[in-house]
């Protein structure tokens, strides 16, 4: 049996709540069921039943089935089969409408094994089926989906703007999660536990709101839709609250100034809290960065100019803002410009601030220029690279740039590096969080610790590369590192497959499709080969 170790501090661990005999997928996705796949790997099959499903959508189901006289092997195929419809089957919690508004469609989202929706987590779920989302006022639809998933942000963002995890909404009428870990926590400015399940400001959970916003309009098109319900006054209070996150430690006269946001919690793990009382570690005036308390990972910043995140942030507030110019007049004045500009800023501060010299990359990448993970504006930077998106590796997948910008070719390098060469002989690894073994050999990051690497990490390099090699050297990797359950983990042991955390992450699985299909329209043949051992 593997080991499940992630998150075990939550109490809540989400069912599916279609039907009494339906089984909880948290119990259910620890083993393989039948029919095992026919490969060597015999991986298990780990849908619901459909009437377990909690939400069925047919362009889904087509294309899984259509899916199957692209991908040759079948234990390949048993994984997308398995995982691209995670979300759909297991995490869609509680779809309805606004008690004021029966017009004001909302959707709940869970993570998958924690009963509460993170902002982060939610926007990427959706952007799994971002490639079959299509314009439809069919409140069973795709399109109704994303609408209630943009409503129910835009709720909890005008609640509570720094917070990154949310209880389910009153309408529902399931109870909220308990977190055990946030019980004793002291934040600034407070919130409701009622509403809210953990408040750790994350510039990227801002920056998913806008995200998920982005990938509906460019879909659909659907304009009116952002001029009704809280869309509007949702992006305003993020745009405020990136905004005031600039705030300095320090005023021009050496004072300390009173920080937006103060975060302690009592723990054991360092990355649990913010240093300094909560004020976090010192960051300089004048930056034009953005302050992120913690990463996407929830893990604190040890430098709060998390470079990632204003890359995120940047690239989908100038996306958005597309949104603001098509709402004319329903939108305030300026406002389209303001964001235009305000986007324009933090990409020419990451460019300024964010760019440093790795000491090592002059010998072995023809460049010094690397994207920094954090910096804080006093000089200080840190190069590294954690396996959750937003992260420096995944940069040209969220679009802040290109495969071939020489900066991220060569920060790409340095993260990837380490194991030993070809001779046997150890190589230098820039990034102290890539994970190197047999099983598997990926980023992975201080949320799970040395020695787990992320599968996550495997498919983002998938997705940043045109190499034919890479691409088949990480697919084998995913493919034979699932214990035989045939879920995409959160981690895994780089030395041992059956030590692993979380088999029910919706947002892994989902991105693995989502990579699939990738692949089905950039590297066809390489869904044709075989990936038996």
């Amino acid at each position: 049996m593997a080991l499940y170790t992630g998150f075990v501090v939550f109490s809540v661990l989400a069912g599916l709540a279609t039907g009494a005999n339906c089984p909880n997928y948290s119990s259910y996705s620890m083993q393989a069921h039948a029919p095992l796949s026919n490969g060597s790997y015999r991986l298990g099959y780990m849908r619901p039943d459909p009437a377990c499903r909690t939400f069925n959508l047919s362009d889904v189901e087509s294309t899984i089935v259509s899916m199957a006289s692209s991908i040759f092997d079948p234990d390949l195929y048993r994984l997308f089969l398995n995982a691209f419809p995670n979300t759909l089957d297991t995490a869609i919690r509680w779809k309805g409408v606004a008690a004021d508004n029966a017009d004001e469609e909302l959707t709940f989202v869970i993570t998958g094994d924690i009963d509460a929706m993170w902002l982060r987590d939610s926007a990427n779920q959706m952007q799994s089926y971002r490639s079959l989302l299509k314009a439809s006022s069919d409140g069973n639809s795709l399109a109704s989906l994303y609408r209630g998933v943009i409503n129910l942000q835009a709720r909890y963002l005008l609640e509570s703007p720094y917070c990154n995890s949310f209880q389910p909404p009153v309408e529902s009428g399931i109870s909220p999660a308990t977190n055990g870990a946030a019980a004793d926590d002291t934040v600034t400015p407070p919130y409701n536990t009622a509403q809210v399940f953990e408040c750790k400001y994350e510039l990227d959970s801002l920056a998913a709101f806008l995200e998920v916003s982005a990938d509906y309009f460019q879909a659909t098109g659907d304009t009116g839709f952002f001029g009704r319900f809280k869309w509007l006054d949702a992006l305003q209070a993020v745009l405020d609250t990136a905004m005031v996150m600039k705030t300095p430690t320090y005023s021009p006269n050496g004072t300390v100034l009173d920080s937006p946001y103060k975060f302690t919690r009592m723990t054991t793990r360092s990355t649990e809290t913010l240093a300094n009382d909560g004020l976090g570690s010192p960051v300089a005036g004048n930056t034009g960065l953005i302050r992120s308390a913690f990463r996407p990972s929830d893990d604190s910043t040890l430098l709060q100019l998390f470079i990632p995140a204003n890359m995120m942030f940047s690239h989908y507030l100038e996306q958005t803002a597309k949104i603001v110019d098509a709402l004319k007049s329903k939108a305030r004045s300026g406002l389209g410009t303001q964001m235009h500009t305000f986007a324009a800023d933090v990409r020419s501060a990451i460019l300024r601030h964010g760019v440093v010299a790795d000491p090592n990359a002059i010998s072995r990448y023809g460049s010094r220029s690397v994207y920094a993970y954090e910096v804080d504006g006093f000089g200080s930077s840190i190069i590294m690279d954690d396996a959750n998106i937003p992260s420096l590796l995944s940069a040209p997948f969220f679009g802040f740039t290109t495969v071939n910008d020489p900066i991220y070719r060569s920060t790409r390098a340095a993260i990837l590096s380490g194991g030993s060469n070809s001779q046997g002989a150890a190589q230098y690894n820039t990034n102290p969080y890539y994970m190197h073994g047999p099983v598997i050999s990926a980023v992975g990051g201080p949320h799970q610790g040395p020695g787990m690497a992320w599968p996550m990490a495997s498919i983002v390099r998938i997705m940043t590369t045109d190499d034919d090699n890479e691409i088949v050297g990480q697919l084998k990797s995913i493919i034979s590192s699932t214990d035989g359950l045939g879920l995409i983990h959160e981690s895994i042991s780089t030395f041992n497959q059956s030590k692993w955390t979380r088999q029910w992450f919706s947002w892994a699985n989902g991105l693995f499709g989502q990579m699939i299909l990738d692949l089905n329209i950039r590297k066809p043949k390489l869904l044709q080969r075989s990936y038996q051992p």
